[in-house]
């Protein structure tokens, strides 16, 4: 008989594979496996994929992040799932690519064609990147841009970003060190090595099960959402992992979970408030088809910033109950929170935790101010 999901079990659920639950994220210190675990950290906003893996771990601090990236380069930042930017373990380079890039760069072709880079272009180009960095190593954008114009490729506007992001997709480029706030681009050769790769139906069918340990209970079409790739692979691949999976029911509809969770579903609900402030484009509302679960379509406004951005979240048990800013100055944080309705007296002993942990993180002093409407 298949098992029917309150509301309230699903957002649990989702929280622990999500590593939110707070006797989970304690074990996790490693930041290579915990990106690998999560199949990636969307990271548009470097500083906001950092304090996304501050909520999913124990113990780990702003710098152990940029070494695992820049110094021991276990991780890596690039495009990924829907063509965004993402954190990425290397060792998954070698299959994910394959199935991103031919996807996203054929998904891009019209808006490239308008922006001038036909196919043409597109390869000059990519063939003057690799020179460049083979040539100076890391450089800016802008230094990369003025690279290219010396070797007879004028890139203007949209036309740098669409550019190099091809780059990336095929292979050739990444983001390397960090210039002061300035990222720079290196050669994805000369950066690390990319993991093995796997046939096509193979690395779908492991992309499906990675995206239902970090999501689950979810459905095919919440896995296209957040993958970007045809939901008709993905619901093939579905069916050749069905053999590990367990059916469950959402509001009369289907869902599914890795048979390895079952032992979730015996888990007591929680008594007490779980607290979570969550970054800017978290991957715990950018995971699924719609965030109604999570987000009340009345107050979707006040997150959604406009342009795809996503306002850093208060949650409250798995529903986003409020947005919340912090502005730094020297050693101090200075963290406002802007609940949706009146907090309760026993939400604040959590939320001051999170303050506190946000602060031990980025090694800073902080304080807490509640702004209420």
């Amino acid at each position: 008989m298949m098992i029917s999901l309150s509301h309230d079990r699903v957002r649990l659920l989702r929280l622990r594979a999500q590593r939110l639950v707070p006797q989970f994220r304690d074990s996790l210190s490693d930041t290579a496996h915990l990106v690998k675990e999560l199949c990636g950290i969307q990271a548009q906003d470097a500083r906001a994929a950092r304090l996304a893996l501050r909520a999913r771990s124990g113990g780990l601090v702003e710098a152990d992040i940029e070494r695992a990236r820049v110094q021991e380069r276990t991780i890596i930042r690039t495009w990924g799932q829907r063509s965004t930017l993402h954190l990425l373990a290397i060792e998954d380079m070698g299959w994910l690519l394959p199935l991103f890039g031919p996807v996203f760069i054929a998904g891009d072709q019209r808006r490239r064609a308008e922006l001038g880079l036909d196919e043409d272009t597109c390869a000059r180009g990519i063939r003057a990147i690799r020179d460049a960095l083979a040539d100076q190593g890391p450089l800016t954008r802008a230094e990369l841009v003025e690279q290219l114009a010396v070797r007879g490729i004028r890139l203007e506007g949209q036309a740098r970003p669409h550019l190099l992001g091809r780059a990336a997709l095929e292979g050739v480029i990444c983001f390397g060190p960090d210039r002061g706030a300035e990222p720079t681009y290196v050669l994805l050769s000369d950066w690390a090595a990319p993991g093995h790769a796997l046939p096509e139906e193979a690395a779908y069918a492991e992309l499906v099960r990675r995206y239902l340990d970090a999501y689950s209970p979810a459905r095919p079409e919440d896995m296209a959402a957040w993958s970007g790739l045809p939901i008709s692979k993905i619901r093939a691949a579905w069916q050749r992992v069905t053999y590990q999976l367990m059916e469950v029911e959402i509001d009369g509809s289907a869902a599914w979970m890795l048979k390895s969770h079952a032992a979730w579903l015996d888990e007591p609900p929680i008594t007490d408030q779980l607290v979570c402030l969550l970054p800017a484009f978290d991957i715990y509302l950018l995971g699924y088809r719609d965030r109604d679960l999570a987000l009340s379509r009345q107050d979707a406004k006040r997150v959604n910033a406009g342009g795809g951005m996503l306002h850093p979240t208060l949650l409250l048990n798995g529903r986003v109950a409020g947005i919340w800013k912090s502005q730094r100055k020297k050693n101090q944080l200075d963290v406002t929170v802007e609940p949706f309705d009146q907090l309760t007296p026993d939400v604040y002993p959590g939320l001051e935790a999170e303050v506190a942990d946000i602060a031990r993180f980025l090694e800073a002093q902080a304080s807490l101010q509640v702004v209420s409407h």
